[in-house]
């Protein structure tokens, strides 16, 4: 059932509203876009918890209890709204050692699942671009469908605005897995591989971790004012909260159709219009940039291949610049179609996790990020987002991403190694990337690692 709410409010105002009861989730374009960020997605207790830890078969098990809630959507709903009761959660990077036997040597510093969602039987779902607010519901129990769309209708219609947050003086003392002579000692290290003919490129990433008193809805609703973005959210969930400023989406799938859109090459914002036009003009000229994401499109569009129709990948866009409100970034659009024998959990599998966080070739380049990365990345590129019990999924790759438990925050930083990439350059992308998550935590690094 879809029932239009005749009370337009913010999405964050609705999250704030429910954000304490269990497994509460926001699902935010918090940047709007007519096409990638038009809707956002608000939720709390799920009907029933998912989560799993060194499953290898975790994927399959996940299916099989989501095929027992599946229904087909009508044409009605799909042209209206992408969520109409379904999954809400994440697939950790971690999964992807699983799917494709990857050694393990990283450390284990943090016990979060591998896999973990809750299923939703209702939802609110808002319409940016029509400035209109919707409550969906899945008919599993029909006494309580009808209970549950009259409170929740009227929690909207009884809400008056709260006074806005005051952000919490605190400051975050932060500690990298590397020191700066460490990362670009392993960025050489990559380039050393890439020379050898291992691989072409690899993703290597450095992670910050501090401890905060602030909650993650405190520290979500700052971030999305720094930093908004159109695949964002916050999943604040019993055993660990996910805070996300994500610019990536890695699948959405709908009507059949694939879509991947990944991002490679990044430049800072200027601090006038002169400065800003000159960054984007030089990652638009950048030959370094484009290839590597020439190579990432060449990964994914292999990956599609795998379980797609054939002839049916499409790159409609590539070298796109697009503006985020600390960086630019190079994106392209890859599409195809679903093999009639296929579903979201084999297109799960054939593309996990996303090529423009491993390297290509894929595999080698996860072996080598779990050789040169000291800790497990966890939640960090893996995947936040949703899969619908009607078949439709979008689903992010989990960068700007902080993942907090109990008072320990920890997030991460960085880029993709080709043999072009001069270190320091590298390392200072880094820095680019985190300044959203670094002004929002007012975070400082411990020990100088800057230097």
């Amino acid at each position: 059932m879809i029932k239009e709410i005749k009370k337009y409010i913010e999405p964050i105002e609705i999250f704030e509203l429910i954000k304490d009861e269990p497994h509460s989730f926001i699902l935010e374009s918090s940047l709007y876009h007519d096409e990638y960020g038009r809707y956002s997605i608000i939720a709390s207790n799920p009907f029933e918890v998912v989560k799993y830890s060194n499953d290898p078969e975790c994927i399959d098990k996940f299916r099989t209890i989501m095929n027992k809630y599946s229904f087909a959507s009508n044409n009605d709903t799909k042209s209206l709204l992408p969520f109409n009761g379904g999954a809400v959660g994440y697939l950790s990077y971690d999964l992807g050692r699983y799917i494709e036997k990857i050694e393990n040597k990283t450390i284990v510093d943090m016990e979060v699942p591998d896999l973990y969602f809750g299923l939703y039987d209702w939802a609110y779902v808002v319409d940016h671009k029509e400035r209109k607010l919707y409550l969906v519901s899945v008919d599993l129990d029909k006494d309580k469908e009808e209970k549950l769309i009259v409170e929740k209708e009227e929690l909207i219609l009884n809400h008056t605005p709260a006074e806005k947050l005051i952000p919490v003086d605190e400051e975050v003392q932060l500690k990298s897995n590397f020191n700066k002579q460490e990362y670009i000692d392993s960025i050489e290290k990559v380039r050393q591989y890439i020379r050898s003919g291992d691989i072409y490129q690899a993703n290597l990433t450095q992670r910050f971790e501090g401890e905060t008193k602030r909650s993650a809805f405190d520290i979500y609703s700052e971030l999305r004012e720094v930093g908004p973005t159109i695949f964002g959210g916050l999943l604040n969930f019993e055993d660990v909260q996910v805070i996300s400023n994500s610019p990536e989406r890695f699948i959405k799938v709908e009507n059949r159709k694939i879509q991947t859109r990944p991002i490679k090459g990044t430049r800072p914002r200027g601090d006038n219009p002169e400065q800003d036009e000159f960054f984007k003009t030089e990652l638009s000229n950048s030959e370094k940039d484009k290839a590597e994401l020439l190579m990432i499109v060449d990964l994914e569009r292999n990956d599609l291949g795998r379980v797609s129709e054939i002839g049916s990948v499409k790159v409609p866009e590539l070298f796109k610049i697009e503006a985020y409100a600390n960086v630019y970034h190079l994106v392209a659009t890859i599409e195809s179609e679903i093999d009639k024998d296929k579903d979201i959990y084999e297109v799960i599998k054939a593309t996990f996790p996303g090529g423009s966080i491993t390297g290509a070739p894929k595999i080698r380049a996860m072996e080598v990020i779990e050789e040169l990365e000291p800790t497990r990345r966890n939640v960090y590129t893996g995947s936040i987002g949703y899969i619908g019990f009607d078949g439709l999924a979008d689903l992010n790759i989990a960068i700007r991403t902080i993942v907090k438990k109990d008072d320990r925050i920890t997030f991460q930083v960085g880029g993709g190694i080709t043999w072009d990439s001069n270190p320091e350059d590298e390392y200072m992308e880094t820095l680019h990337k985190a300044k959203s998550i670094m002004k929002t935590l007012r975070g400082y690094i411990q020990d100088d690692t800057s230097k």
